[in-house]
């Protein structure tokens, strides 16, 4: 069985000209419909470092959430978490952790340290208000940065992070600069070391690679993806071109190739990409 989270929010925070809240709730509302385990909706950050999903909150309470999808919102902060629950519809919060110490100022103007310190209380929060924190890994794979990077630099962190107490962990290859060979080494030890971990894959592909990548990952354990449908997306706050993220369609694709089980209502999927094809100028 293969898990998949779907991440609109990825998809629409790097598009320039802002999308009205009524075609984002009726796109979402789309997607719920789908069957995807995990749908990570909008974020709660300062608007002006994502101006397109500074509706989250109101986006979020128009949202149809009677669904067995678990909601997602990412946030940078803990004071971004606290606002994320305030609303009872959201599940689950994701942080954008990474090991890569120039990408956290860049992505949220943190460090190692502080962003451990808000790794600690968000998991504090969570225990209260019984809700679950995701936690990703941005530069899993590799870093275009030149700070230190390796298999079992990540490796460390991991264990840092599963000291802590986190549980639900995604590697992201945030720029895409990720090579098939790191990609399969990550996967591969983490797997060893941590058989109990089971970490997800954010994976920024083109379509020349999204095969080799997606294979890199399943073929060493991973059986949790993030993607997008259409595709389209990627971080803004990188300071490299968006490159994309792994269309759903193409995990999907790969999926039934590997007879691999999926909880996707196909006549839905269809249905929710000819409105999201509307709302991002696709054909």
């Amino acid at each position: 069985m293969i898990k998949i989270l779907e991440t609109p929010r990825d998809a629409m925070q790097g598009i320039a000209h802002f999308i009205p809240t009524n075609s984002k709730v009726e796109y979402i509302n789309s997607l719920l419909k789908v069957g995807f385990d995990m749908l990570d909706f909008g974020s709660f950050v300062s608007p002006k470092a994502i101006p397109q999903l500074k509706d989250s909150a109101e986006l979020i309470e128009k949202l149809d959430t009677n669904t067995n999808t678990e909601i997602i919102a990412t946030i940078g902060s803990l004071s971004g978490a606290k606002r994320a629950f305030e609303h009872s519809k959201i599940d689950a919060i994701a942080f954008p952790f990474s090991i890569s110490e120039i990408f956290l100022r860049k992505n949220i103007n943190s460090d190692f340290t502080k962003s451990q310190q808000s790794i600690d209380a968000m998991l504090n929060l969570c225990l209260q208000k019984n809700r679950k924190l995701k936690l990703y890994i941005a530069m899993a794979f590799g870093n275009p940065y030149g700070d230190k990077w390796g298999a079992d630099f990540l490796a460390l962190w991991v264990e840092k992070l599963l000291d802590m107490g986190a549980e639900d962990i995604i590697l992201a290859d945030t720029t895409g600069d990720g090579s098939i060979n790191d990609i399969a080494i990550s996967y591969a030890l983490l797997n060893k070391e941590f058989p109990n971990l089971n970490p997800g894959a954010h994976l920024h592909t083109l379509p020349s690679n999204w095969e080799e990548k997606l294979s890199a990952a399943y073929n060493n354990g991973c059986r949790s993806f993030d993607s997008v449908l259409g595709g389209f997306g990627g971080c803004p706050m990188s300071g490299k071109a968006l490159m994309g993220n792994l269309d759903t369609n193409n995990l999907l694709h790969f999926a039934k190739k590997h007879n691999e089980k999926t909880k996707i209502n196909s006549e839905a999927l269809l249905k929710a990409y000819e409105i999201g094809s509307r709302i991002f100028q696709t054909k």
